[in-house]
């Protein structure tokens, strides 16, 4: 484990905060896209830095 603190935040809130349904934000974590931690038998979290690092740059004369 490393030590940089993770910004972990619900699916809910990390849905709402991208503008996507959480139904994408599972379908990340169900495909291997996005890393979820578990805390309990029905908490789910996600990192919000690992959320902004599969964005991708678009357009711009790229």
């Amino acid at each position: 484990m490393s030590a940089r603190s993770r910004r972990l935040t619900s699916v809910a809130d990390a849905a709402e905060s991208y503008g996507v349904s959480e139904r994408t934000i599972r379908r990340y974590i169900a495909n291997g896209t996005l890393t979820a931690y578990r805390f309990g038998p029905r908490m789910i979290r996600v990192d919000l830095d690992e959320l902004d690092s599969t964005l991708v740059p678009m357009g711009g004369g790229a």
